[in-house]
């Protein structure tokens, strides 16, 4: 066994510790929340850093947003540098009464896992990477800066802007985005697609007020149903995205199992999926369409009445290839030329776009990944997946930065639960992902 597994495992005990220290700090960049904790989040990273050796630790920000924490260890001579990127910002908990703990801030070890809000996404990412700087001694034998944000939840807003303004400041020859997951707790991944993501807001206006269902309804419409059949019309009667102009991925070798797709998703028994293909391709490479709320009465108060307009929040993901400026066109073109009964249709994008990225796997960085992980998995080879979700900074990384090679790599598992009650981290996967990551900056020293 090298020495540099050993000092990765060595380390493991004060890592879970601070890992469990940066769970406690509920770091929600959220409208409404309160911001003083994501500040506190930051110095906490700022001191471990510090405490790593870093000869370089500050807080960069970029307008109103959140501060991110940038530290530099510098290249030996002749060696390359390398950008760790992770978040330490979460998303808030959601129904308390959901969670099987009293504070989700506090860490619970169960069955193997460590359970709390942001043990996985992304405080683990935080945590892999400096444990892979400790077992270096805080001297790595590449170069070696950090970027770990602090409003990545809350979609980013300022981030693209950090990036532009620090470019310079942050370049490097290989970039690691540890914010994904792996195939299995058992089987390692690097991802290499993701999907991009619109928001879009459809309102459907039929009346100038509300009026009477009984002495008009019949011949008049009302917007909640025109607003039903119109949302209704983004799905083809299999459950495929019908919105004519959004690209369809190519699909991967992989597939998923039904069974653990039901289980992982909690699909009610009966429940059928939606669309065709292979689940991997439905889950990864084709476009989404999702009803995220709409804007009506509740159904306890409601009147007898016809509503006059009504409006529902809507989300797409968008397949590798495809744009966020062409979905927005599409998006908004297939409701106005859907619109039932001649009803007013306005489509509203709510703020950025997030484009979906495809990334290169050839060249050194990656056989060097696929090296370290198939060592830290004890011989089981990395596969490459791809990830519904939507990181879109990483089309920021490949635009800034095209000459980097970027590894998008993970500290999930299919049980991690992120954005959900019970987030949890297995306790054994992570270790494998320190020990990958420091045999990764060790096997990219030329």
């Amino acid at each position: 066994m090298s020495e540099v597994v050993n000092a990765v495992r060595a380390a493991m005990p004060g890592v879970r510790a601070d890992l469990e220290a940066l769970v406690k700090i509920p770091a929600i960049a959220f409208e409404g929340f309160d911001h003083e904790p994501v500040r506190q989040g930051a110095d906490a990273v700022q001191r471990l850093l510090e405490e790593a050796g870093a000869a370089e630790v500050r807080q960069l920000s970029h307008g109103a947003g959140q501060p991110s924490v940038y530290a530099h260890f510098p290249a030996p001579a002749g060696q390359p540098t390398v950008l760790l990127y992770a978040h330490q910002d979460v998303q808030p908990v959601g129904d308390l009464s959901l969670w099987e703990q009293d504070d989700p801030f506090t860490v619970v070890e169960k069955d193997g896992r460590l359970y709390g809000r942001g043990v996985a996404d992304d405080k683990a990412g935080v945590m892999a990477h400096l444990a892979a700087l400790r077992a270096f001694g805080g001297k790595p034998p590449v170069g070696v800066k950090l970027l770990i944000e602090g409003e990545e939840e809350f979609g980013s807003p300022t981030l693209e802007g950090l990036l532009r303004e620090h470019a310079e400041l942050l370049s490097a020859d290989v970039v690691v985005i540890a914010d994904s997951t792996n195939w299995r707790t058992e089987v390692p991944a690097l991802t290499t697609t993701l999907r991009g993501v619109i928001n879009v807001y459809v309102e459907v206006a039929v009346l100038g007020g509300a009026v009477h269902s009984g002495i008009f309804g019949g011949p008049v419409p009302d917007a909640l149903t025109a607003l039903a059949r119109l949302v209704a019309t983004m799905h083809d009667e299999d459950g495929n995205v019908a919105v004519a102009g959004l690209v369809d991925g190519k699909g991967s070798a992989l597939d998923y199992d039904e069974a653990a797709l039901r289980h992982e998703a909690g699909m009610l028994p009966g429940t059928e999926f939606i669309g065709t293909g292979r689940l991997t391709e439905r889950l990864w490479s084709k476009p989404t369409a999702t009803v995220l709320g709409i804007d009506a009465p509740g159904a306890a108060e409601a009147a007898n009445a016809l509503q006059p307009k009504a409006r529902a929040k809507v989300s797409f993901r968008l397949a590798p290839g495809d744009s966020g400026e062409n979905a927005v066109k599409s998006v908004r073109e297939h409701f106005e030329a859907n619109a039932p009964w001649g009803a007013k249709v306005t489509v509203t994008a709510e703020g950025g776009v997030g484009d979906p990225c495809a990334v290169d796997t050839t060249g050194p960085a990656y056989d060097a990944a696929r090296a370290a992980f198939a060592e830290a998995w004890d011989g089981t080879e990395p596969v490459e997946i791809g990830i519904g979700g939507s990181i879109p900074m990483i089309a920021t990384f490949q635009e800034l930065f095209p000459s980097a090679e970027i590894l998008v790599t993970g500290v999930e598992d299919q049980y991690s639960n992120p954005h959900g009650p019970n987030e949890s981290l297995d306790i054994a996967m992570f270790e494998r992902v320190c020990v990958g990551e420091a045999l990764l900056l060790e096997k990219l020293a030329r």
